[in-house]
């Protein structure tokens, strides 16, 4: 007969599973989740990073090496950036690097971060041409003045203190350099495009307060457009 304990751990992987459907995930994300040995409280926390903040696996592989992932987000991206042979741009969270491989084509230079090591993986066989590291956003592994553009796509969402990364931004960024971020809008959580439960772990900041985290951060003509809650945030430094 199973014990009270075997039942709750037979119920919590029933939940766990069902999420992890939800998400697209199957059996090889189920047996990591086992194996990490953290409690089930910790599982939201796991998931969100397992999708989002640090994606591993074999979905997420396939998720951030498609065409289709963000691509609205690029495009906005790389088209207010106009980028040319005399750049060198830095993408922040660069995930499977399909941006950094288009920033490639127009003769820029292009670098990216991630400190997910199977999206730097990625990244690395998707844009040959682009320097790739491991790193944290908050601590940026470059000196002043490195790049003349930054850009992060749907990854300030997930950063807890953003002053602190966009003064990383603003310190390496060459004097006349811009910023094109693209994130989501506190008006999509719990939607698809920020479902929960993962939202629940995301910070959403209105239009006026992104203005306001980067001017804090020292950045100048701060301009934020919003399109149906995905918003474009474009700075010069």
């Amino acid at each position: 007969m199973a014990s009270a304990a075997d039942e709750r751990g037979a119920a919590g992987a029933i939940s766990a599973a069902q999420l992890l459907r939800k998400f697209g995930l199957g059996e090889e994300d189920l047996a990591a989740w086992r194996a990490s040995g953290l409690p089930a409280g910790a599982f939201t926390d796991w998931l969100t990073d397992r999708v989002a903040r640090r994606p591993s696996g074999v979905r997420a592989r396939e998720v951030y090496g498609a065409e289709d992932v963000h691509d609205f987000a690029r495009r906005a991206i790389l088209d207010v950036l106009g980028l040319g042979p005399a750049d060198r741009l830095l993408e922040i969270g660069c995930g499977g690097g399909l941006l950094l491989r288009d920033a490639l084509t127009t003769g820029a230079r292009a670098t990216g971060l991630d400190h997910s090591e199977e999206m730097v993986q990625l990244a690395r066989r998707r844009a040959p041409g682009a320097e790739v590291l491991l790193g944290e956003a908050e601590e940026l592994p470059f000196i002043d003045a490195t790049f003349t553009a930054v850009a992060m796509s749907i990854v300030l969402l997930f950063l807890p203190d953003p002053v602190v990364v966009l003064r990383e931004c603003h310190r390496v960024l060459a004097a006349g350099g811009r910023v094109a971020i693209y994130t989501t809008g506190p008006e999509l959580r719990g939607t698809p495009a920020a479902p929960e439960p993962l939202a629940g772990r995301g910070y959403f900041h209105d239009d006026d307060e992104l203005v306001q985290i980067a001017c804090q951060s020292g950045l100048n003509d701060v301009v934020v457009t919003n399109d149906h809650g995905g918003q474009l945030l474009t700075a010069w430094r």
